[in-house]
């Protein structure tokens, strides 16, 4: 199987990205690099961060009953060790939020029915209602078809968990070390935040209304994969049935962060990449659609969703990544790199690998230069004009005087002095000489 010219073109592209990528990584694996950095790390106010993931980790680990105590402690210690070793602490560190999002999604599951609110029913499908003058969810979901199925499945059961890892797999080859960590950075932030709203306003999704109707919901309601059962029945499996009916958050309609993740991904990839803007927002239209189509959110979840990802992206989007910038290359950027970060120096330390200056004070004038070694200059004597400017006083020692070159005419050749005019003298073809 022959590839096109282009197909070729553009395998070889990645091929050279990957293989750059890999050349920029940190490949040590030794600790004591980290707890060095760490040492020389100047603290700021915004490190605190990593306190409230620190606090964050611990509620959730204190309420994580799978795995028990003391096997859950093993979660901790990999992570220290993840971030003690260079190699994957280039990873795990900007990944942190991320993480947080998902140790708090999981754990979720173990907070004791006591400390849960209400479960709202009705309230998003009246709102619905309300604001755009019907069910529009409803009204999607009473025509389907396997086709309709599948093109909602793709983007919706697969897309949603497959495309951020290829989002951040461009950005790395691609773009800029900063545009991935603030993908990780704004992706987890985002999901976290979402994942808090649904705890503590948990609202049922359309699949509930069709099965129970208004009747109020409880917690020990088991999950639904609504119009996802559809294509456990077309591929003869029961992966989103179980996967649903087991999920921690089962009544987290709203926001749609199914809805959200699709919205930030179109911001980056049309961001950081303009050319893929029409495709990636119609994969989010597409989506947006699946989740209604699906009866797993309402519009208003929709709608709040796309919204917090607009709202998460300009906030977290800094001014060195906005415009141009943001088209950077990683080789574009190695080349702007100072003399210190190309070689991993402290520029605190830079006097060690500084020139030192003459021993004397006396002007050293490198203006003449024999081109025969060994013979001496006679009858010239050099010597730096006493009517020079005080900028000319402030010029490099080695620096040769133009205004002696300029009067190389007045020099010979006897003293070693090849002159520089404005003609040159050669033998032209008939042994003639020409100008």
């Amino acid at each position: 199987m022959y590839m096109s010219a282009g197909m070729r073109k553009v395998a070889n592209t990645v091929v050279q990205a990957f293989l750059a990528g890999v050349g920029r990584l940190d490949k040590s694996l030794s600790p004591s690099i980290t707890v060095s950095r760490l040492r020389k790390h100047h603290f700021t106010a915004a490190d605190c961060i990593h306190l409230f993931h620190i606090a964050n980790a611990a509620f959730w680990l204190y309420l994580m009953q799978e795995p028990s105590f003391p096997l859950k402690l093993v979660i901790p210690v990999m992570w220290s060790l993840a971030l003690l070793v260079p190699l994957t602490s280039q990873f795990f560190l900007p990944a942190t939020p991320v993480f947080m999002w998902l140790i708090t999604y999981y754990s979720s599951r173990f907070i004791p029915t006591p400390w849960r609110p209400d479960i709202s029913v009705s309230l998003l499908p009246t709102l619905e209602s309300v604001l755009y003058g019907a069910n529009i969810s409803d009204i999607l979901t009473r025509f389907t078809h396997p086709i309709l199925d599948i093109l909602a499945w793709l983007p919706y059961g697969v897309g949603h968990f497959s495309i951020p890892f290829f989002v951040a797999a461009f950005l790395w080859l691609f773009r800029s070390k900063e545009s991935l960590h603030l993908w990780a950075r704004t992706f987890g932030y985002l999901n976290f935040t979402g994942v808090v709203i649904q705890i503590l306003f948990p609202c049922a999704a359309p699949w509930y209304e069709i099965i129970h109707g208004l009747t109020p919901a409880n917690y020990t309601m088991k999950g639904s994969p609504g119009g996802l059962g559809r294509i456990d029945s077309l591929l003869g499996t029961s992966a989103y049935t179980v996967g649903f009916s087991n999920a921690p958050v089962v009544f987290g309609a709203f926001p749609s962060l199914h809805a959200a993740c699709a919205t930030i991904e179109a911001l980056f990839m049309s961001h950081f990449f303009p050319q893929t803007t029409r495709y990636v927002w119609i994969y989010t239209g597409v989506l947006y659609w699946a989740t209604m189509y699906l009866t797993h959110h309402y519009l208003i979840d929709v709608v709040s969703g796309a919204c917090l990802a607009i709202a998460f992206f300009y906030l977290f989007l800094p001014d060195n990544l906005r415009g141009d910038a943001a088209l950077a290359s990683p080789s574009a950027l190695a080349n702007q790199r100072s003399k210190y970060e190309a070689y991993d120096l402290d520029p605190a330390d830079a006097s060690a690998f500084e020139l030192s200056d003459a021993s004397s004070d006396e002007e050293m004038d490198i203006t003449y230069r024999s081109p025969n070694p060994g013979q001496t200059l006679s009858g010239v004597v050099a010597s730096v004009p006493k009517n020079q400017s005080e900028a000319g006083k402030k010029s490099h020692r080695h620096t040769a005087s133009i205004a002696s070159l300029i009067r190389g005419e007045e020099r010979s050749a006897e003293d070693g002095w090849s002159p520089v005019s404005a003609t040159f003298t050669g033998p032209s073809a008939r042994g003639e000489t020409r100008r």
